[in-house]
């Protein structure tokens, strides 16, 4: 699992070096003229360094927790950001950067996974999840982090990334992959 962490977080901090985060931001318009590679990358730049380190910190946490193999974790990280990104599409959303939105899938994923196995106390954080983004949607954005990240929080990318995760986990148990 640390290999891919390191990848990971690796190629984060190279998404925020110009000129390749002109190339990799999610962006309404871009994705609309073919430039579909988008859709995935967004999620892996920021808006500045405490943009990512509070989504690095996430992803090394939730990985620490749930202890994914290196191949779960490539492949939830890519599946979740690439249903995040697709869902944004359907969103007024003109721009998109931060891990957030996979974030809250990934860990959507491990807890509900863990709960339909039979880990009743992962029920918890499933639970935890869903009142947090219900939160969001119901009163809004934090307005401490948007200052943080210099930016709006992007609380779809966090329903959407949520709802991705608890679909690949009942995918999952359903079909024991």
């Amino acid at each position: 699992m640390y290999p891919a962490l390191v990848f990971t977080s690796l190629m984060c901090v190279l998404f925020q070096f110009d000129p390749i985060q002109a190339w990799v931001v999610w962006d309404h318009n871009a994705i609309a003229n073919g430039q579909w590679w988008r859709i995935v990358t967004g999620n892996f730049s920021h808006t500045n360094l405490s943009h990512l380190a509070m989504n690095l910190a996430g992803l090394w946490v939730i990985c620490f927790v749930f202890q994914p193999s290196r191949i779960r974790l490539l492949v939830y990280l890519f599946i979740i950001s690439l249903f995040t990104g697709t869902g944004l599409l359907a969103t007024d959303i003109q721009s998109y950067v931060g891990l957030s939105g996979t974030l809250h899938g990934l860990f959507g994923v491990f807890a509900l996974t863990e709960a339909l196995t039979g880990r009743r106390s992962s029920w918890l954080l499933v639970v935890g999840l869903v009142a947090k983004v219900a939160w969001e949607q119901f009163v809004g954005p934090s307005t401490t982090t948007g200052a943080l990240i210099n930016a709006r929080v992007a609380i779809e990318a966090h329903l959407i990334g949520a709802l991705g995760g608890f679909l690949l986990a009942w995918i999952k148990v359903k079909r024991r992959i």
